[in-house]
């Protein structure tokens, strides 16, 4: 059990049956009356949001979610193919499963995947992931380091802030949190 004062992003919890994970919280203190957690939080099976509010004593079942590392190896146009590195298995996920993942993830690359009673539901990157900028616009003479920043295709589709000095070819490490350009590799 866990209390709904202890909420943070990415906890599981069980509500009505389903599982949920916390993606935004709000400790709300107004100025009358007890306080309150506001949070919305996302079904794992379904994909569904929904906001929901929690006394910040109220204490909720936590769901038991394990994790594996993978390596992710193909997209076959409707599925995307990881495999256990230690048992060779291949699962495939479809694309709600790692629509917020894909984007930093290039073949060949190991992956977490959060399994509930041994069912795949999500796909987390590494933290850092470095990545080959395959369009951006060139940057103008007089243009600083610091001078501000534009976007960038990445080679895996994703679209990225970066400073004007990178160019088309360059690495880049991204942190796959934020979805910042962190620097030039």
């Amino acid at each position: 059990m866990i209390s709904a004062g202890d909420f943070r992003k990415g906890i599981t919890i069980e509500l009505d049956g389903q599982v949920y994970t916390v993606v935004d919280f709000q400790h709300v203190k107004p100025g009358k009356g007890a306080a309150f957690v506001r949070t919305k939080v996302k079904n794992i099976v379904t994909g569904s949001t929904i906001e929901k509010t929690f006394s910040p004593t109220e204490k909720v079942p936590r769901a038991h979610i394990e994790t594996k590392e993978m390596q992710y190896l193909y997209n076959d146009g409707n599925l995307y193919y990881f495999m256990d590195t230690e048992t060779y298995e291949q699962i495939p996920l479809n694309h709600s499963q790692v629509e917020d993942a894909i984007k930093f993830i290039k073949e060949n690359m190991n992956v977490t995947i959060k399994f509930y009673k041994g069912e795949a539901f999500s796909v987390e990157p590494p933290f850092f992931v470095e990545l080959e900028v395959t369009h951006t616009e060139p940057g103008f003479k007089g243009d600083t380091a610091t001078g501000g920043s534009k976007p960038a295709t990445l080679e895996t589709g994703a679209v990225v802030q970066v400073p004007l000095f990178v160019n088309v070819g360059d690495v880049i490490r991204i942190d796959t949190r934020t979805g910042e350009y962190i620097e030039r590799v």
